[in-house]
């Protein structure tokens, strides 16, 4: 009786201490609504956790554009006027900090620990390496992986143009994987040896994918985290120094991230660590984003039209082959305005990130309407620019339609002026995060998704096996964390084109 009594007050003592904080929180003057909902510390955890979207909506509806929410102890003002988020991004007073989060999430998700530097150096190679003559050459072997994988170690097999059926968001997310990966991590010398190894890859990668949102918010199962465990251990070991030697071809800007880690003294172990946050960071949303081109190209005629026309353009009659380097000219890439619209429309649509910034000391936010904000040290300012920016029906109207020449002027020219209450907005999309959080690897990323539909439209015939199939509903559980992901697949019919 006695030790039960020592372990009720234990956990009394214990639970006290996680909840008195916020019990005891007040609103201070010049602070934002302060909502810490009914459960003492959990807050509004559950529900924001199970739709982020429609909680947010809510919040909005009940407090206005700025209001502090308390989620499982921590607690997190949302900015939703876009007209004020210039301060929070620039952060000129160096009052808001992102690597405080950053760092904490990658050490839980992926295991990695930073090192001081490292950050810096992902910026600057990826500003080497993804970017100008360089991305061109990455591209130039993302081409022939998406060759590879499209037709096979052989080439044309006899039996490529008959139809086949399968699902678009696997067949859309398996191939930008496995191209992604062999483009960036290296290959051998056996091609088809490769394959099935991207494919056991993937598959392994998409078990994580779906336990992911879950694990970042701490709940699993007991069964899921061992799973996950598992999962993290055989990435290491895909993923490590011992592995990559055994392969040629390497990308320079994966190679030069790790001799920058081996030159500060980072272990084996955890450069592999390092390799599965990249995997992740690099091929998780690619897929995804294509799935959504593709499909709204399907169930939008007009805009498959045009797309088609513009990719015959730059394509010319340039076959797909996998035994010979591919001869399209990849500065073709900077003159397709109809495809570039499709891809920013698709990513208004389809990219819901979430921009986090940890308080380091109390902060006053001047809105655009002039009122003062008062952040208080130590909590997270949060924007969520899919509610605020893409869905607003004053900056893109109709927001939920897909148009594909939103992005285009009249004259054929991309279009950059958009405007709230009357002034021009200058973050009228914000699919690749903003600031110090900005996707370094943005270029890169949009380079390959281009080149994936441009080569799907032109050697390919695609149809909806269901023509009347509706766009399917974003699961909610994924809001917040980069491309948004369908609730069920569409299936749709494909096959090469024949050879002229």
């Amino acid at each position: 009786m006695v030790l039960w009594g020592l372990l009720v007050a234990l956990l009394v003592v214990i639970v006290g201490y996680l909840c008195l904080p916020g019990l005891l929180r007040q609103r201070r003057p010049q602070e934002p609504p302060l909502d810490k909902g009914t459960i003492p510390w959990l807050g509004h955890a559950m529900i924001f956790r199970k739709n982020m979207l429609e909680f947010l909506k809510h919040m909005q509806s009940k407090h206005g554009d700025v209001f502090t929410v308390q989620l499982g102890g921590q607690y997190f003002t949302f900015v939703m006027d876009p007209l004020s988020f210039g301060p929070i991004l620039k952060d000129v007073k160096r009052k808001l900090d992102f690597m405080e989060y950053a760092k904490t999430l990658v050490l839980k998700v992926f295991g990695y620990r930073s090192i001081e530097g490292d950050y810096e150096m992902m910026h600057s190679a990826s500003t080497k390496y993804l970017m100008g003559p360089n991305l061109e050459d990455l591209n130039k072997v993302m081409l022939d992986s998406l060759s590879l994988v499209m037709l096979g170690p052989e080439g044309r097999d006899p039996d490529a143009n008959q139809w086949h059926e399968v699902g678009l968001f696997h067949f859309c997310y398996g191939v930008m994987f496995k191209a992604g990966y062999l483009s960036l991590f290296g290959h051998t010398k056996d091609k088809k040896q490769d394959l099935l190894q991207a494919e056991e890859i993937f598959m392994k990668f998409r078990r994580f994918d779906l336990l992911f949102p879950r694990f970042v918010y701490s709940l699993l199962g007991p069964r899921e985290w061992q799973e996950v465990g598992h999962l993290q251990q055989l990435f290491h070991e895909q993923l490590s120094e011992k592995h990559s030697q055994e392969k040629e071809g390497m990308s320079t800007w994966i190679g030069h991230m790790l001799q920058f880690l081996r030159e500060h003294g980072v272990a084996p172990v955890m450069q592999s660590k390092f390799n599965f946050m990249m995997l992740w960071a690099s091929l998780g949303n690619t897929g995804p984003a294509s799935f959504w081109a593709l499909l709204f190209l399907l169930k939008h005629p007009e805009a498959m039209q045009a797309v088609k026309e513009e990719a015959t353009r730059v394509l010319g009659k340039v076959r797909l082959e996998v035994k010979q380097s591919f001869t399209f000219q990849l500065s073709a890439l900077q003159h397709i305005p109809v495809l570039d619209s499709v891809m920013e429309e698709t990513l208004r649509l389809g990219a819901a990130p979430t921009l986090y910034r940890v308080v380091q000391e109390d902060y006053v936010l001047t809105m655009a309407n002039g009122r003062q904000c008062l952040f208080r040290r130590g909590d997270i300012v949060t924007l969520f620019p899919y509610l605020s920016v893409h869905m607003d029906p004053e900056i893109h109207p109709e927001p939920t339609t897909f148009k594909y020449d939103r992005f285009l002027n009249p004259n054929g020219s991309r279009k950059m002026d958009f405007y709230k209450a009357g002034q021009k907005i200058h973050h009228y999309t914000m699919p690749w995060g903003s600031g110090v959080s900005i996707c370094p690897g943005r270029f890169f990323a949009l380079s390959e998704m281009k080149l994936f539909v441009l080569l799907m439209v032109n050697y390919f015939d695609l149809e909806l096996v269901d023509p009347n199939t509706p766009v399917p509903p974003i699961d909610p559980r994924r809001w917040g964390f980069g491309t948004m992901q369908p609730s069920q697949d569409v299936q749709i019919r494909y096959r090469l084109k024949p050879l002229d």
